[in-house]
């Protein structure tokens, strides 16, 4: 199942406008919380400690499951040793994220931790650490893996090293999980913060975008908004897009038929079967209104990732909807109705056969 988080950075940011965040946050169906304890100091912890436990507190009170983000420091900071959980269960997490500096022996046996407290790992560091933690039998209800975010423009991870992480800990049926970006939220745990992505690819693109490319991959179960704060309307479109199928960000064009917009925007459509490399296509509209004009208009050249509806030239096949896959050529056949925007043009590489899929049209600049 799909889940939807957000991250706080006690410290860095106002308490109050926590509180407001964790509970928009529950509004909108969010389940999941990231936080935490690397900048916990001697100097600091006095002072600091209270304000983590006081919000932690409050989220756990709407259910939230929250995980904290620890380093070897931090439990000599905190004086207590990395096999003894007591004090994250005192303090209410569910999970705890180990970044580097635990052996896999003894990563395997913290999660046979009395409290059920949960051991997340870095997802996108490429060795073979997982492995190595697999081969000590870890309690796998309690490991579970996170990517990691990166503010520094050009630091996120690519694509394809992104996917063979992935697969690492999906291979051990592991729970997995991912950050998206806010395009309006401005800070995050580090004074540099360009965006918080995993994948740099994603990096100043609407969280719509990135969301559902890393469910579109199978790969990951949870994404989080890694920066504070986001948009209301982020949040909210977030939580529409989570149970829907991939829905493209799309403008239409002028000249286009009322009958053809409402083909576009209100009928159902999904990925037929017998896979073109040139087209997906959604044959459904063209038998419900076979019996309708379809005059041919705006039969421009193809591009990738334009929306298409067969004109009457096309005999049985008019009403038909495609999107268009490579560049082809229209011998007034096809109206072009439509176009894909460009930053949802990657997600066509994840819609499979058989599979439903949306438009969001988007009003025009």
């Amino acid at each position: 199942m799909k889940r939807l988080g957000i991250s706080l950075y006690p410290g860095k940011s106002n308490e109050d406008e926590d509180v407001q965040y964790i509970e928009k946050a529950h509004q909108y169906g969010y389940t999941r919380i990231f936080t935490n304890l690397l900048q916990l100091t001697d100097e600091n912890k006095a002072t600091l400690l209270p304000v983590i436990e006081k919000t932690i507190r409050y989220a756990k009170n709407l259910n939230f499951e929250i995980f904290i983000d620890v380093a070897p420091r931090t439990f000599k900071v905190l004086g207590i040793e990395p096999n003894d959980l007591s004090f994250f269960n005192e303090l209410g997490v569910d999970g705890i994220r180990l970044d580097e500096g635990v052996g896999a022996k003894e990563t395997s046996d913290m999660t046979y931790n009395p409290y059920g407290i949960k051991i997340e790992l870095n997802m996108s560091v490429m060795n073979h650490y997982i492995d190595n933690v697999m081969d000590f039998e870890p309690n796998r209800a309690c490991l579970v893996g996170c990517h990691n975010f990166y503010p520094h423009r050009y630091a996120g991870i690519s694509e394809a090293f992104f996917l063979e992480g992935s697969k690492k800990f999906k291979k051990y049926g592991l729970r997995t999980a991912a950050f998206v970006s806010s395009k309006v939220g401005d800070f995050g745990p580090w004074p540099v913060t360009e965006g918080l992505p995993t994948l740099e690819d994603h990096r100043g693109l609407p969280v719509t975008t990135q969301a559902q490319h890393l469910w579109a991959t199978g790969l990951i179960d949870d994404v989080i908004i890694s920066n504070c704060y986001p948009s209301e309307a982020e949040l909210e479109i977030l939580s529409h897009l989570k149970d829907e199928p991939i829905t493209f960000d799309a403008k239409l064009f002028d000249e286009i038929s009322d009958l053809e917009k409402k083909i576009a925007i209100e009928e159902p459509h999904f990925y037929r079967g017998d896979v073109s490399e040139y087209m997906i296509r959604s044959t459904q509209s063209r038998v419900k209104y076979k019996n309708e004009p379809f005059p041919a208009h705006h039969t421009v050249a193809i591009k990738r990732g334009d929306i298409l509806i067969d004109n009457e030239e096309y005999g049985q096949y008019k009403g038909e909807l495609q999107i268009a896959l490579k560049p082809m050529l229209n011998t007034g056949k096809v109206n072009v109705i439509g176009r894909i925007e460009p930053h949802d043009l990657p997600l066509l590489n994840y819609l499979k056969p058989w599979a439903h899929f949306k438009f969001n049209i988007k009003e025009k600049d």
